[in-house]
């Protein structure tokens, strides 16, 4: 938007300097009379005009442009980067506990199904070894489930946690969103009223231009012509014989 008002500005620079120039022309400068005092002040209301324009765009840039460029900036885009990043990381823990439950899940699998086999042996021949390894094959089972709800603890509670980062940082990044809207919409609203202020500073310099017009009397520029060419000296009349 700052780009567009940039543009803007421009246009608005090059047509203040056209007319300027244009005032400045020596066109018509031979009118005098009250349709040359309409003339001149023609020519001088683009002269008014065109400082009328010139004056609306260092006020867009001022009062638009700048304030567009300026807001937020480089910190906006680090605190954006920086919740990414929070957010990221987050990710990589919730999906490395997960894999630490997949991992226990599976060796809990595995003890049990190592206790299962014993067991089915001892059942085959009873032993004191067997006993034994049964035993040892229970106490690494009971790990194996130990160990598998300390890894889903650990999960729920990074699950947790992402989630309660997820919404705080939703809910940050919606009242980021909200300001900027609030911003632009503040900032728009002032180009627009600048635009009024111009067109009725344009308005102003085109009344007297109207007033001069309105009071062009014919007769007396053609009494001042009749004067300056002096065809007023010589009539022609009747001729006797």
């Amino acid at each position: 938007m700052a780009e567009f008002f940039h543009e803007r500005i421009k246009i608005e620079e090059e047509y203040a300097k056209n007319l300027s120039k244009l005032s400045l022309s020596p066109l018509a400068a031979q009118e005098e009379g009250t349709l040359g005092e309409a003339w001149t002040q023609l020519k001088k209301s683009l002269h008014d005009e065109a400082e009328v324009h010139l004056k609306f765009s260092n006020k867009l840039h001022s009062e638009v442009e700048k304030p567009l460029l300026a807001f937020r900036g480089e910190h906006f885009k680090k605190d954006l980067k920086k919740y990414d990043h929070h957010i990221s990381d987050l990710r990589k823990q919730l999906a490395s506990k997960y894999a630490g439950v997949e991992k226990a899940r599976k060796a809990l699998a595995d003890r049990q199904k190592d206790l299962e086999v014993k067991t089915q042996q001892l059942e085959v021949k009873l032993s004191n070894k067997g006993e034994e390894d049964i035993k040892k094959a229970r106490r690494k089972s009971t790990q194996a489930g130990d160990d598998l709800m300390r890894s889903l603890d650990l999960y729920n509670q990074t699950q947790c946690k992402w989630f309660e980062e997820m919404v705080t940082s939703s809910m940050e990044l919606e009242k980021l969103e909200v300001e900027r809207i609030e911003f632009i919409q503040t900032h728009l609203r002032q180009y627009t009223t600048l635009r009024h202020e111009t067109d009725m500073f344009n308005q102003s310099t085109v009344e007297p231009v109207d007033q001069l017009l309105q009071a062009v009397d014919p007769a007396k520029d053609r009494e001042l012509w009749v004067r300056e060419n002096k065809t007023g000296e010589v009539r022609p009349v009747d001729l006797d014989i």
